[in-house]
């Protein structure tokens, strides 16, 4: 799945997200084969209409993902209004001779109550997506006017992933982004502008 140690890309949103989104997905290519889940903090009553919007200025397909659905590469993935979504980790056969993973990862829906009053979470996203791909993981989190997201990036980085911040000063709200850097080790903290390149560079330098 590319030429990086990355196996999925989740980023976290909130006020602000939809100009930050669009510029962060603008700069993918369309040859970029990591899955890219997002939780953007939106109405429950929300339409597909966000979705209309960034597709417009990016170059991969996006879509809001079903239940169980497979995650596939190469796509981007926006949690559906009032749901929280989640990474339902490798299935694992069992046998005398070997352990193996036979299925790989899907997105689960849920409707739990929410997490810092947001659904979908950004933490629950993240923590899932550490749980399912450990090391794998790449965070990514931009402006917003909340906490969510710092307890879901010390998951990832607990689990061996890395992380990105938005620098605040970029932000069109700064509360998310000071939060996790104020409480969490971040690899990288970076203007807006420069998250989507510093990906590309990351996660397949082929693609410069």
């Amino acid at each position: 799945m590319g030429d990086g140690i990355y196996e999925i890309i989740v980023v976290g949103t909130s006020l602000g997200g939809l100009h930050a989104l669009e510029v962060m997905l603008a700069g993918l290519p369309k040859s970029f084969l990591f899955p890219i889940a997002i939780a953007q903090h939106r109405h429950k009553n929300s339409d597909d209409s966000l979705s209309d919007a960034l597709q417009r200025n990016c170059a991969l397909p996006i879509r809001e993902p079903e239940d169980k659905e497979a995650i596939v590469p190469g796509r981007v993935y926006l949690a559906p209004a009032n749901y929280h979504l989640l990474v339902e980790p490798w299935k694992t056969q069992w046998d005398w001779q070997d352990t193996r993973r036979t299925g790989g990862p899907t997105f689960t829906l849920s409707t739990e109550a929410p997490v810092l009053y947001a659904r979908p979470s950004i933490d629950v996203l993240f923590e899932s997506a550490a749980d399912a791909y450990g090391e794998k993981v790449l965070g990514v989190l931009l402006t917003g006017a909340s906490h969510d997201g710092s307890k879901g990036l010390a998951r990832i980085k607990a689990n061996g992933g890395r992380a990105i911040v938005q620098d605040p000063t970029t932000a069109a709200c700064a509360t998310m982004p000071k939060a996790a850097i104020s409480t969490v080790a971040i690899d990288w903290i970076l203007p807006l502008g420069e998250i989507a390149p510093f990906i590309v560079n990351l996660c397949c330098p082929a693609l410069r």
